[in-house]
């Protein structure tokens, strides 16, 4: 099945999980699986929040990233990926200085 993000409208997330300023995501969701195409910009971020029903896979397309997770912190860059299993937390801050931070992440419903 084909999901094209550029015919999904752009939604614009303030301060999403706490974080800071717009986090914007095209999400397809079928009810079974979330899958969002999103984007920080410089000096955006999404809050430190758990997962405590279902996981969450972030793959870094464009930019950098530092990760909270749990009580640790990981650098990611593009071709990267973050996992944040079931029962765990984590956050995502554009740490790029000039570009947007670009990434695909998955959540599955379990």
């Amino acid at each position: 099945m084909l999901i094209n993000f550029d015919e999904i409208d752009e939604i614009a997330n303030p301060k999403f999980k706490g974080g800071e300023g717009d986090t914007m995501f095209r999400t397809f969701n079928d009810g079974i699986n979330k899958i969002m195409r999103g984007r920080l910009d410089v000096g955006c971020s999404i809050g430190l929040h758990s997962h405590t029903n279902n996981s969450e896979i972030i793959f870094v397309i464009n930019g950098e990233a530092r990760c909270l997770y749990d009580d640790g912190e990981e650098h990611l860059t593009a071709g990267q990926c973050q996992y944040c299993p079931k029962g765990h937390s984590h956050s995502l801050i554009n740490t790029s200085s000039n570009e947007p931070l670009t990434f695909f992440a998955i959540v599955p419903e379990q």
